[in-house]
């Protein structure tokens, strides 16, 4: 470590150099004389050639050119020593005979520091009156006829550049130090007739600098100072000041463009970077504020639909459309739309629930939960038979139109004997099967079914106890009817019989084939069918069935046992048949085509829809329907909820 009489000599010697510092800033601050320094005095581009030209004095009207420029926009140009490297351009060197002597090498050494240095021309130590010299006592040498090439060049690139920035004082001081010079007469020429352009476009580049100061922009049509600018460059295209112009033009189009994002005014933005894209197409500048410009929208349009998502959270769909409406008038091509779309219309059709879920409901004032349900999509579908499908019948005519525009959720199965049995003990509940007496069930001796008055819902279709996994059977409407509007009061919302438009709809699951699965015999076990193959316990086999087809059952099976239709539906369209909401009608004549329940006050029949484990193939066939008593118990007939959404 440093020892403190060290550290006592470095202050000191901070210290003291400081004040030194300190003291040259005032003096030159306050008498910048002292540093040879003029305050009053400016510059011109003509001292990088040394002293003035002889003949050409300061003139009291330049202060009005550098006004001018001043009210221009600025410019970026290149170093004059830049542009005349990459010109292109050759000299025509001599061929020379014999080195250099010392004296000329002299010359040429103090020609090119004077060229370094940007002393070009102007007195006895520029750079062209060296290499002139140089030549003048040795004709042929190379370095000097390119260097008095190279300061032709750089005259003619810093002459471009002072005319390119409308400096034209300055550009005829520089013309007039060319002329000087050897083979320069077709660069005059041309710079002659250059700084007659300027002359022209000059006060007009002033005014359209006066105008862009007034906010004059791009408007009024005809009178802005886009219009003198396109003028300008028509007149002289490679004008650098309207390039410049042109390019301030687009900034404060595009600084309008910024102003309305500010506002929230995403399509005035839009329309002004129109305006500034046609102005300088792909510029930089405008892909930076179209990116800033989406980005604000982008968060403006997720700022909306965040609160889209908190009204539709809250239940208030008709606020979480207008904010989703908002957000996509900010920004349509917001990634997160589309699925806060689907979200929205899962709401307004489906209670937010998806097509095909699954769900269930719990009882809020006991134990328990409802049967699972599916979610049913909306959608149209023609209903009934048409005059070519084979083996209709008067019942199922005339086909019709029903659109369903309202999602449903149904049972995914028929109501099982333990989902019953819940509902009776839970409820009190006494069934017709034992209130009236008996059902219908399958004698296995003749084959056909058979009154039991001793037969109830606990048993199966042959009249043994039912397992809890059999869907529930000997099963009227009045039943049918109690068990839904049971649950609805378990949970506080509307369960009811599906309708018989419902029924169909959901059957189908979307296809328009005989069968859900086809047009004809399953290739695979798909429904608790009468299949040529299935045997009973006596070995009996069916009369009129599918051929080839078994699956494995006579009487019902364990619901779900085979797969769903398209819509996620098991035993759809076998096992049992199934109530529906509907009053019986002969046909299908004024049938709604709302997909609602055809009632009439006081009906005693009912629709049974879907075939069963015991139908023949043509009652399987999605448009089947037939009706019966609302008191009819059958071991061929059970149900199964829908659930309004």
């Amino acid at each position: 470590m440093p020892s403190n009489a060290t550290l006592h000599r470095q202050r000191t010697l901070g210290g003291a150099l400081g004040v030194i510092v300190l003291g040259c800033a005032l003096t030159y601050h306050f008498f910048p004389r002292v540093f040879h320094v003029n305050p009053a005095e400016a510059p011109r581009r003509s001292m990088s050639m040394g002293t003035t030209l002889p003949g050409n004095p300061q003139q009291p009207e330049r202060a009005s050119a550098i006004a001018e420029l001043d009210a221009g926009p600025p410019l970026i140009l290149a170093p004059a020593a830049v542009i005349a490297a990459h010109s292109g351009r050759n000299a025509n060197l001599p061929e020379q005979l014999s080195a250099d002597p010392p004296a000329v090498r002299e010359l040429l050494s103090r020609a090119g520091k004077a060229l370094h240095a940007g002393q070009l021309v102007g007195d006895k130590d520029s750079a062209a009156a060296l290499y002139a010299q140089a030549l003048k006592e040795k004709p042929d040498s190379r370095r000097a006829a390119q260097g008095l090439f190279d300061v032709r060049v750089r005259l003619v690139a810093q002459i471009d550049q002072d005319i390119a920035a409308g400096d034209a004082d300055s550009a005829e001081d520089l013309l007039d130090a060319l002329r000087t010079l050897p083979e320069a007469a077709d660069d005059v020429a041309k710079l002659e007739a250059s700084l007659k352009t300027l002359a022209r476009v000059r006060p007009m580049l002033a005014r359209a600098a006066g105008l862009l100061q007034q906010g004059k922009a791009d408007q009024p049509g005809g009178g802005s100072a886009l219009d003198l600018y396109r003028e300008v460059q028509q007149l002289d295209p490679q004008n650098a000041v309207a390039e410049q112009g042109i390019f301030e033009v687009q900034r404060a189009v595009l600084d309008r463009a910024l102003a309305a994002v500010a506002q929230n005014d995403f399509s005035g933005a839009d329309k002004q970077l129109a305006a500034a894209d046609a102005i300088r197409p792909g510029s930089q500048q405008m892909q930076d504020v179209r990116k800033r410009v989406n980005d604000m929208r982008e968060q403006r349009a997720n700022g909306v639909l965040a609160q889209a998502h908190s009204a539709l959270d809250a239940g208030n769909v008709a606020l979480a459309g207008k904010l989703a409406a908002q957000a996509q008038a900010i920004d349509p091509g917001l990634a997160a739309l589309a699925a806060f779309e689907e979200q929205l219309t899962n709401a307004r059709l489906y209670a937010s629930y998806k097509p095909g879920q699954v769900f269930t409901d719990r009882y809020v004032d006991l134990p328990g939960k409802t049967p699972a349900m599916v979610v049913i999509p909306t959608g149209s579908f023609q209903m009934g038979a048409s005059d070519s499908d084979e083996d209709h019948i008067d019942a199922e005519m005339p086909q019709h139109a029903v659109t369903i525009d309202k999602g449903f959720a149904m049972a995914r199965s028929a109501i099982t004997v333990g989902q019953f049995r819940e509902f009776v003990r839970a409820s009190g509940y006494v069934p017709d099967s034992v209130k009236l007496g008996g059902a219908s069930v399958y004698d296995e001796r003749s084959g056909v079914m058979r009154d039991d008055s001793s037969a109830t819902w606990q048993d199966d279709y042959a009249g043994h106890k039912a397992d809890d996994n059999l869907p529930v059977v000997n099963i009227s409407w009045n039943d049918a009817k109690a068990y839904a509007d049971w649950l609805s009061q378990r949970t506080g919302k509307v369960y009811r019989l599906p309708s018989e438009a419902e029924f169909e709809y959901a059957l189908r699951g979307g296809t328009t084939t005989r069968y859900w699965w086809g047009n004809g015999v399953p290739t695979h076990p798909v429904e608790n069918l009468t299949g040529s193959g299935d045997r009973s316990r006596s070995g009996r086999r069916w009369s009129h069935a599918f051929r080839g087809y078994r699956d494995g059952y006579w009487g019902p099976a364990p619901v779900m046992s085979f797969a769903p239709n398209p819509f996620g539906l098991y035993d759809i369209n076998g096992n049992v048949s199934e109530w529906a909401a509907d009053c019986w009608h002969d046909n299908y004549m004024r049938a709604p085509g709302d997909g609602s329940a055809w009632l009439n006050p006081g009906c005693t029949a009912h629709v049974v829809r879907g075939g069963s484990w015991g139908s023949s193939p043509e009652q399987d066939v999605s448009a089947y329907r037939q009706g019966t008593n609302s008191d009819v118990r059958s071991g061929r007939v059970g149900f199964r909820v829908v659930r309004e959404l």
